[in-house]
């Protein structure tokens, strides 16, 4: 990103920067090249070529949007949340040098200053770079909502994941609680229980055929409600 400060008069074009900058190579050369009566062209030229320098850093930042919208749905990450702030901060950054400048073509075009070499003919180019920071400010409004969008999906994600996790934390304790409470039964050292459930078969029927009908029964249960990713028919 190149700072570019402009000082336009009748008969001479001045820009202000530190780096290269080929638009105002560009600029120079059409200015040499038109009469005084259309010399604002080359004005309008200098600052059309550094507008149209945002619109591939914009579509660039639509893709990476959109990339990390797939990937939210996908596997959300927190490497996703940073980075998704990153692309915030940095429509923020650029709201910040559009709305100046769509401010100033707009006072180019209401003629509040006097603008040298500016006629009905050469207004049109004026009105055409409004409409390009028009549409710029618009497209980042819109991926700011892309963002907060993405933003609220990466959240519902999380929040998804972890009602999944505890879903299964529950089944599994909601499993072992017939388990623990047949076993604290069974463990009971009453006489009664003691004396007449003393045979193998009575261990392999009532001690582990108890809990295995409670395993199945709770299963069916929790797949019959669509509680373990099948859906009831």
């Amino acid at each position: 990103m190149t700072e570019v400060h402009c000082f336009y008069a009748e008969r001479f074009l001045v820009s202000v920067h530190r780096d290269e900058v080929p638009a105002v190579d560009e600029a120079c050369h059409t200015l040499g090249r038109l009469h005084t009566g259309r010399r604002l062209v080359a004005l309008y030229r200098l600052l059309d070529a550094l507008v149209d320098t945002m619109f591939p850093f914009l579509a660039a930042m639509d893709e990476r949007i959109d990339d990390l919208q797939d990937q939210i749905f996908v596997n959300p990450k927190e490497s996703q949340l940073a980075e998704l702030f990153e692309l915030k901060r940095q429509l923020v950054m650029m709201r910040k040098l559009v709305t100046p400048q769509r401010d100033m073509v707009s006072t180019m075009m209401a003629q509040v200053v006097t603008i040298p070499g500016m006629t009905a003919d050469s207004e049109r180019y004026i009105r055409d770079l409004y409409d390009h920071l028009i549409r710029i400010s618009d497209m980042v409004d819109s991926y700011r909502d892309l963002l907060s969008g993405s933003l609220d999906a990466y959240m519902s994600m999380v929040s998804n994941r972890l009602n999944d996790v505890m879903k299964q934390l529950t089944i599994i304790a909601t499993v072992f609680l017939p388990l623990s409470f047949l076993t604290g039964f069974f463990g009971q050292n009453f006489a009664w229980l003691v004396g007449r459930l003393g045979s193998l078969g009575a261990f392999i029927g009532l001690g582990l055929g108890t809990e295995v009908v409670a395993v199945i029964a709770l299963v069916t249960l929790f797949r019959t409600r669509g509680w373990m990713g099948k859906s009831r028919s």
